[in-house]
């Protein structure tokens, strides 16, 4: 193990929001077996008194989750320099079986948390917690998947050893290489740029129809949510390599590094907020018909979708302007 600052902040943080999570599924489940708001026994007023405490906790935990994200892709590609053939969080990632299920763990836990803080957030404005039940099934849901963070976070800072010879970027995400990120690279950047652009247009299409009319609703989530692997796609297939100026470099890593500006931070943490936000749209739609919830969810889904279309424009107009800026013309045939 390598003792880095990040390393154990990440460790610690980690520990933490898995025992709160740990904690306050126990709670969920007294929650989801007892709670009863017709009753005014002494069992529902103190699940009643708890539950502000528990629901208080949780978004701070999954607030952490969220920013761990971020932290994490920070240290592993700070932590390139110790690794010979690094070049950055590619090759740290590479280090050991664990790096890679990790980061993907970390960005399914911070989507399902974002939902998580939304649901929560609809919940508390109304009068009678209807979503009460629901928020905690939920939580028993993202339970297994944060402890399985835990565990390959924890994996992979342990099993660290600085005389390990890694795989550099332009190896992994090579066009040539067999691998998961070798065929992600290979897919021509002429094919891939039709859904791109297909999306974006379509996602602010069905965005503007929802915010305007208040429907559409279901289809603009759904557009959102098969919008986020698209852009992914299309940043290693081909917006990537403007911004190297590279016809080769396919890797998604080197842009949160000094020398370009740190622009991969803003453009993950839109594509983040962008499919959260418009997922939490869907989320919500199945709960407007509860009448406590009638006026309350809409106004949030507004909110939710004009943030999704913002984040989700903010990412194609900054790919965009690269693409036209930049000394690179590709041979899209």
């Amino acid at each position: 193990m390598i003792l880095h600052p990040a390393i154990v902040a990440l460790l610690l943080a980690s520990g933490l929001v898995t025992l709160m999570v740990l904690c306050a599924a126990v709670f969920g489940w007294k929650i989801i077996r007892r709670w009863d708001a017709a009753t005014g026994s002494e069992q529902q007023l103190a699940l009643e008194r708890s539950t502000y405490l528990i629901s208080t906790l949780l978004a701070c935990a999954f607030a952490f989750q969220i920013g761990s994200l971020f932290l994490y892709i920070y240290t592993a590609d700070d932590l390139h320099t110790r690794f010979v053939g690094a070049m950055c969080a590619a090759g740290s990632l590479h280090v050991n079986p664990y790096g890679y299920p990790a980061f993907v763990l970390k960005i399914f836990n911070c989507i399902l948390a974002g939902l998580w803080l939304i649901m929560n957030h609809a919940d508390g404005r109304a009068y009678d917690y209807p979503l009460i039940r629901k928020k905690f099934i939920l939580l028993l849901v993202i339970v297994p998947f944060v402890v399985a963070e835990a565990v390959f976070q924890a994996g992979y800072f342990v099993k660290l050893r600085p005389d390990v010879i890694t795989s550099c970027c332009g190896s992994l995400f090579s066009s040539n290489q067999e691998s998961l990120p070798g065929q992600l690279a290979a897919i021509p950047p002429g094919l891939m740029m039709i859904p791109f652009y297909t999306s974006v247009i379509l996602l602010a299409s069905a965005g503007l129809h929802y915010l305007l009319r208040g429907l559409g609703g279901r289809l603009f989530s759904l557009l959102s949510i098969a919008a986020f692997p698209v852009f992914a796609l299309s940043l290693v297939s081909f917006i990537s390599l403007y911004f190297y100026e590279l016809p080769t470099h396919h890797c998604p890593f080197c842009i949160l590094q000094r020398e370009y500006g740190y622009i991969g931070y803003l453009l993950y943490g839109s594509l983040l907020c962008g499919v959260v936000c418009g997922a939490g749209v869907g989320l919500l739609q199945l709960f407007r018909r509860i009448k406590s919830l009638m006026y309350i969810i809409p106004a949030i889904n507004r909110k939710l979708a004009l943030a999704s279309i913002g984040c989700y424009l903010l990412f194609a107009l900054v790919s965009i302007w690269r693409i036209v800026t930049a000394n690179l013309v590709l041979d899209l045939i």
